[in-house]
């Protein structure tokens, strides 16, 4: 259907038209209007309307802007998305991140500050190498 866009969700990303493949190294700054995949070495800026994947073997340096974004290998810098990030199992992020929505699968390596909404940073890990692995909270979460 051509011009018509769907609002979607994690589950429907756009079109994947983009892929920097296994073995490639690639720097500067790259800006796709649709979903991009990195499964081999970026360093730069990456801008993207749409997802960002990297997958396990993918090693992104540099500045994210996505809608949003699944984190599988490794990323130093800064993330912004304003939709969804999420890192997989055995991925290791470090740097900045700012998003709406954040999910740590159990295995994850979080190392870094992290601001989620549109007001004040919510969330905060500043303690190397953490592994987040599900620690239960001493206290309830609240809901809003």
């Amino acid at each position: 259907m051509l011009g018509k866009k769907e609002n979607g969700s994690m589950e429907r990303p756009g079109s994947l038209n983009t892929i920097v493949g296994k073995g490639t190294f690639f720097e500067g700054t790259l800006k796709v209007e649709s979903s991009i995949r990195i499964d081999g070495k970026v360093k730069g800026r990456i801008v993207t309307a749409d997802s960002l994947t990297v997958g396990k073997e993918g090693e992104v340096e540099g500045e994210v802007t996505a809608k949003n974004a699944i984190i599988g290998g490794k990323v130093q810098g800064k993330v912004h998305s304003s939709g969804k990030v999420i890192l997989e199992a055995r991925s290791l992020f470090q740097g900045e991140l700012k998003t709406a929505k954040l999910v740590i699968e159990e295995g994850a390596v979080f190392e870094g500050v992290c601001s989620m909404g549109q007001g004040e940073p919510t969330s905060t890990v500043t303690s190397g190498k953490s592994l987040l692995s599900g620690t239960p909270s001493k206290e309830p979460l609240k809901q809003s």
